[in-house]
């Protein structure tokens, strides 16, 4: 019989912006080695979530608590919440003009070794750990040279946010809608990286509007987010639902 071991534990999550309440009494259980999506129409919450995990300064924790590894993370800073292993790929990754990737990518992972109480590699070193970690995601090692995401396709964009998921080899992904805009090609390369990355000790939460992402990366558990809740949780039957009926056959169950 296999244990299950929390790595994250939502609690009567309630979180705002503005003022404007948007988790209404949220709870989540992920056990270590799963993947759970989370669904649902826009404005229903689910890239808050995202951010409220992470520690994003904007939104505001007006109730309940976020658990890791057994111990609250409320109180912590983003880059706190990173250097535990918590990631978060962007929806909207942003372009830094004037960063090469290679800089960029050097500096997270030196922060993490550090953070780790590990000894600094040298940048030749360096490339040696990130151009096995290029072969996964398919991209060349003259990306290294630019700037980070400035002049990138969605598609590179996409597989840069996963590039570093798999150099910070973090506990817990957060991948907020990383399927969208990308196209079939693109979207075998980030599930293939998406794939090697995970294993019994790790968790991902994938944050999509479709199904398609998961006939590549399968999902231990599916739940639907509508006004800052979850209102229904299912295998991954459930997607393949959604993409039948939509949404608004959900609102007969509530």
């Amino acid at each position: 019989m296999n244990i299950k071991t929390p790595i994250l534990e939502i609690q009567n999550l309630q979180a705002a912006i503005n003022e404007s309440e948007i988790l209404k009494k949220l709870d989540l259980t992920i056990n270590k080695g799963e993947i759970h999506a989370i669904m649902g129409t826009n404005g229903s919450g689910k890239s808050t979530l995202s951010k409220v995990l992470a520690g994003h300064p904007a939104y505001d924790v007006t109730g309940g608590e976020i658990l890791y590894e057994g111990k609250s993370i409320l109180t912590l800073e983003p880059e706190e919440r990173s250097h535990l292993g918590i990631f978060l790929a962007f929806q909207y990754p942003i372009e830094i003009p004037g960063v090469s990737n290679e800089d960029f990518l050097y500096l997270a992972y030196s922060s993490k070794l550090k953070t780790e109480g590990k000894e600094e590699i040298s940048p030749i070193e360096f490339l040696s750990v990130i151009s096995e970690k290029l072969k996964i995601v398919e991209m060349s090692p003259t990306f290294l040279s630019r700037n980070v995401n400035e002049g990138f396709s969605g598609g590179e964009k996409k597989r840069n946010e996963i590039l570093q998921m798999l150099l910070l080899d973090s506990k817990l992904s957060i991948l907020d809608e990383t399927d969208s805009g990308l196209d079939i090609d693109a979207l075998r390369i980030i599930s293939k990286g998406i794939g090697s990355f995970m294993n019994e000790d790790k968790a991902i939460i994938l944050i999509t509007h479709y199904q398609r992402l998961l006939d590549y990366v399968k999902p231990d558990f599916i739940h639907v987010m509508q006004d800052g809740k979850i209102i229904k949780t299912g295998t991954a039957e459930l997607a393949k639902e959604l993409e039948q009926k939509g949404y608004e056959w959900l609102k007969s169950d509530i």
